[in-house]
């Protein structure tokens, strides 16, 4: 009775330690999954971070172009002033 007792309890032991190295296992491949899908969030950020400069970069440039614009149509203005002055 104890030995099958034993030898039962043995088997039991084996399935155990099998379910226990499957659990590890399956556990290492969700971390594989976990760290892939990082990379992956990891890739895309650096893309926004990106795309979000080259967006600032333009922003600026054509903030830049607006001043000159505007210098360029105060100059004008004041051309207009000194021509009507020496017309008049």
């Amino acid at each position: 009775m104890l030995k099958q007792e034993v030898s039962l309890l043995q088997v039991e032991l084996e399935s155990f330690k099998t379910e226990n190295d499957m659990l590890r296992a399956g556990q290492s491949d969700s971390l594989g999954a976990v760290q892939q899908n990082v990379d992956v969030a990891l890739q895309n950020l650096h893309r926004v971070i990106a795309n979000a400069h080259l967006s600032i970069k333009q922003l600026v440039s054509g903030t830049e172009m607006l001043h000159f614009v505007a210098d360029l149509l105060k100059s004008i203005d004041k051309i207009s002033e000194v021509k009507k002055e020496d017309d008049g």
